[in-house]
């Protein structure tokens, strides 16, 4: 008589078992994230609300908080004229800058786009100024603006022309570190413009060829909708950049001549640091009233912009 084995009872999962190992593997997460949360925390959030304590705060003669005051920081700043030029020439810095900085890498990118020869050596040679810092970038325009020896104004003697005082006129002050900035964009702008023109389908080009759609018209109605991803994400990261805008406004102009050049960001610094100021209550209302305006104005451009974007 043979005997059989009995086949061994298999118990069945818990099914509690695959919640405790998500559990398990969502706190060994969180420690991989302490690291992170650290700098955060010290080198952002801990400096976010310091800022938003000392907008309540009155500042000593050596800039140490002298007891809460309220609101009074902001009444002062917002009754200020002074405050409002400076509103102004943050407003006419950023359109000066974030505008002209993208339809020129635009078209540039357009172009390079195209089977030309040596086409790799403008990309390059574009693509340059991302390689600059701020610094560099700002002391070789300073050289160029110089009114006695700079290149634009000897460019302009050879014509005729009077000299302009590029970083001396209040009329022109603006302009020429727009201008500064716009170089300063161009190297990044066209790398991720030329990103999203080499990921345009060759099919959907080449269909749109054969309904008729060549030159501008393909450009229009074809390659502009499907860079509406990168165009929005410049927009959002060049407006924010102008705001915060502080190292070629510093070495070109220190603000002036006359406040032209003096934009939220660089009154920031003057009053908390510049001629031993240490105004830091007023200082960290200003900090504030930037961060609502960079909030604000991102909000804005998801909430309207963002629903013209073409994602494929």
């Amino acid at each position: 008589m043979s005997s059989f084995s009995k086949p061994a009872l298999v118990t069945p999962p818990s099914p509690a078992a695959p919640r405790q190992a998500a559990d398990r593997g969502s706190i060994r997460a969180m420690w991989y994230l302490v690291p992170a949360l650290l700098v955060f925390a010290l080198f952002l959030f801990y400096p976010l609300g310091r800022s938003v304590f000392l907008s309540f705060q009155g500042s000593d003669l050596f800039g140490r908080p002298s007891g809460f005051v309220g609101f009074d920081q902001y009444t002062r700043l917002f009754t200020d004229s002074g405050f409002w030029t400076v509103m102004g020439v943050t407003l006419g810095f950023t359109l000066l800058t974030v505008i002209p900085s993208i339809a020129i890498a635009l078209g540039l990118a357009l172009l390079l786009h195209q089977k030309i020869k040596g086409v790799r050596f403008f990309r390059t040679a574009f693509a340059l100024p991302f390689a600059y810092s701020v610094a560099t970038a700002s002391v070789i325009f300073g050289v160029m603006f110089n009114q006695a020896t700079g290149v634009l104004n000897g460019m302009l003697g050879v014509f005729g022309l009077d000299r302009v005082g590029w970083l001396t006129d209040p009329a022109w002050a603006l302009v020429s570190v727009s201008l500064a900035t716009v170089w300063m964009q161009l190297g990044y702008n066209l790398l991720v413009l030329s990103a999203g023109l080499g990921a345009v389908s060759e099919d959907v080009v080449e269909a749109a060829r054969l309904d008729g759609a060549h030159g501008w018209r393909m450009q229009r109605s074809i390659i502009m909708p499907l860079l509406t991803p990168q165009l929005f994400f410049l927009l959002v990261t060049g407006t924010i950049h102008a705001l915060q805008s502080f190292g070629q406004i510093h070495i070109l102009t220190k603000g002036g001549p006359q406040d032209s050049t003096t934009t939220l960001v660089y009154s920031i610094y003057e009053q908390a640091f510049a001629n031993n100021n240490s105004n830091f209550g007023y200082a960290s209302a200003q900090a504030v009233v930037l961060l609502i305006i960079v909030v604000a104005v991102s909000v804005v451009q998801f909430g309207v912009l963002e629903r013209k974007v073409f994602y494929r």
